[in-house]
């Protein structure tokens, strides 16, 4: 019975720990975003940002990737390249579309704070880095771990037993 416990404890920890990966930015970062732009996860929301010719696109999904409609949220996008910074309003377009256009320029360092308010729902924020360099999907290591171009840039490491 004691050694059930633990088998037991390590179990629904596994489970727990196994879906949380598929939410974080690392995971984001190594999919093929619907539209081509960069997804993270905020609240109950998937969202996609979308940045070409000054203009902002950002779709919302729940995280079975069905839309969510915009109808009735606004949204603010704050870009910061460097030392400048453009606030952009975002208003609903289509489906699970907010949009907003201004003038404003993003280079691969620049950041975007998306503020988002949907009706019913509580406002959540996300940061997003739109020409971060994507990664490759990662490779799977003996152990069954994602494997990144940079081992050493992770906050924790998985290694194979040694025999």
């Amino acid at each position: 019975m004691n050694k059930t416990i633990p088998g037991f404890v390590l179990s629904v920890t596994l489970a727990l720990w196994l879906p949380a990966w598929a939410h974080i930015d690392e995971y984001f970062d190594s999919v093929e975003a619907p539209h081509g732009g960069q997804l993270r996860m905020v609240g109950p929301y998937h969202l996609e940002i979308v940045v070409k010719d000054k203009e902002i696109a950002l779709y919302v999904t729940d995280h079975a990737d069905n839309k969510i409609t915009t109808d009735g949220g606004l949204a603010k996008a704050t870009i910061e390249t460097g030392q400048t910074r453009t606030q952009i309003g975002l208003h609903p377009v289509g489906d699970n579309m907010l949009k907003g256009s201004g003038v404003f320029s993003v280079t691969p360092d620049t950041v975007i704070i998306v503020f988002i308010r949907l009706p019913d729902q509580d406002a959540q924020s996300v940061r997003f880095m739109p020409l971060k360099p994507k990664k490759t999907p990662a490779e799977k290591t003996q152990d069954g771990t994602p494997q990144t171009e940079d081992r050493d840039a992770q906050h924790h490491h998985h290694h194979p037993p040694r025999y």
